[in-house]
């Protein structure tokens, strides 16, 4: 596209995601700038369509997350729009946020996933519904909103489950907690980009703060891992990618233990952060990709249909 290009960047939205969307479009909005792209911001509101209609943008840069902007509920409005947008589609975006549709696609592809299974929360918090070790996650959240570990030898699940405040869902997922490392690798368009092994600073648990907060997390790129582990690694992030369907830029995290050398996939993420602490920025500059050509690559790389 032509230097002039009108891109309007979508933040903010209402999920509990706001702030973390913020923070991702604040840098990728001036980064398009300095590319030379004509750049609105917009902090969606429900009267985004209407907003679009008046700007009449060329092109959307996707940067929400979390709930309505990561699920196919936007994207469906800029398909209907007919306004070319980065990332994901519809389907796409939808199978990805739900993490139980998520793992039965990409295990059905042959991608490994942990045992899991969907049940109401009050039910989980009022006994065991799997032996701990087990991880509670909202189904459809993302930055470790909601998530709760069950360590090993617990006497009682968690009783945040019964809070009258809580506001994930009254579906959750149960899995079995894995040990090990926290791997991620991202990719985009057809390529697999370098692996991270994501190390908390004073926690075992990559929760928000972790994500967020610089200095959170150690990033160890590449990951310290045996040549054949580290190509899986790779090759199970493109699958999924694949297998759900996903455009553009992606993220597939997953867990690694040594001394199985068990390694599993979590989930997919269609709308990756875009912080200045974010996993893909890094691994794309890892691959020769400065911020500016990552996100100018997104723009080149918009469309409806997806």
């Amino acid at each position: 596209m032509a230097a002039g290009t009108h891109v309007a960047v979508l933040m903010g939205g209402w999920s509990a995601e706001r702030p973390v969307s913020l923070a991702s479009g604040k840098p990728c909005a001036e980064a398009l700038e300095r590319s030379g792209y004509r750049v609105t911001r917009v902090d969606v509101q429900r009267d985004v369509a209407q907003r679009l209609v008046e700007l009449k943008p060329d092109v959307v840069f996707n940067a929400l997350h979390g709930p309505f902007g990561e699920d196919g509920c936007i994207q469906g409005i800029l398909e209907v729009m007919q306004i070319p947008y980065t990332h994901s589609g519809v389907l796409a975006s939808a199978l990805a946020m739900n993490k139980i549709k998520a793992k039965a696609v990409m295990e059905a592809a042959g991608i490994p996933v942990t045992a899991h299974r969907l049940v109401e929360r009050h039910e989980v918090a009022r006994a065991h519904v799997m032996d701990p070790p087990y991880v509670v996650k909202p189904v459809a959240e993302g930055s470790s909103f909601g998530v709760l570990i069950v360590r090993e030898g617990a006497t009682h699940p968690p009783q945040e489950l019964y809070r009258e405040d809580w506001q994930f869902g009254e579906a959750v997922m149960v899995e079995r907690y894995i040990p090990g490392r926290e791997l991620t690798c991202a990719v985009m368009g057809d390529e697999a980009l370098g692996v991270i092994d994501i190390v908390p600073v004073g926690d075992a648990f990559y929760d928000y703060d972790a994500k967020y907060l610089p200095g959170g997390s150690k990033h160890i790129l590449p990951a310290e891992l045996k040549p054949n582990i580290y190509q899986t690694v790779q090759r199970l992030a493109l699958e999924a990618h694949r297998a759900l369907g996903c455009r553009g830029v992606s993220r597939a995290d997953f867990r690694f233990d040594d001394a199985t050398e068990t390694l599993i996939c979590l989930e997919v993420n269609t709308q990756p952060g875009m912080t200045e602490t974010s996993l893909v920025p890094e691994m794309a500059a890892y691959a020769g990709y400065s911020f500016e050509r990552l996100v100018s690559w997104l723009v080149e790389d918009a469309s409806c249909g997806r």
